[in-house]
């Protein structure tokens, strides 16, 4: 896989009332990979604001963890079969979320990887969601292929 690449994440969460809420977001990112661990890194701009926020996304097998710092700072563990807590920081104030991943799912190819996480979101200790996150990686140069 190539330096430069394209990251789309996804995310989907189910609420209590079963309403569906999509997000996605696709844009140029960094990737490496080093001691067994892949890395992702982007900034991230946000919609109404000044700054942006630096993202570090770390993932192998079973486990995917994710750095914001900026704007928002939050360092986010994905791991399976584990809850996680951790403070968001955004320009509102804090709050604290707990992460507790039932699913993590690595698939790479050549030019392409993807990883799919299914956990369940609290927050101050309350469940808030069921969520789906799917990301996918692929070279700039299979993007430039295509059109």
């Amino acid at each position: 896989m190539t330096k430069d690449v394209l990251v789309s994440i996804k995310g989907l969460q189910f609420n209590l009332l079963e309403e569906e809420d999509h997000v996605e977001t696709v844009t140029a990112a960094e990737y490496y990979q080093r001691d067994n661990s892949h890395y992702v890194i982007y900034d991230e701009l946000f919609e109404g604001f000044e700054g942006s926020a630096r993202n570090i996304i770390k993932f192998r097998e079973h486990s995917l963890d994710l750095t914001k710092k900026g704007l928002i700072s939050v360092h986010m563990v994905f791991e399976e079969n584990r809850k996680n807590m951790t403070n968001y920081s955004t320009p509102f104030g804090s709050i604290l979320i707990g992460i507790d991943a039932k699913r993590i799912r690595l698939e790479e190819a050549e030019e392409e990887i993807r990883v799919d996480v299914d956990y369940a979101l609290e927050v101050n200790y309350e469940h808030l969601a069921d969520c789906k996150l799917s990301m996918k990686i692929h070279s700039r140069k299979e993007e430039l292929s295509l059109h």
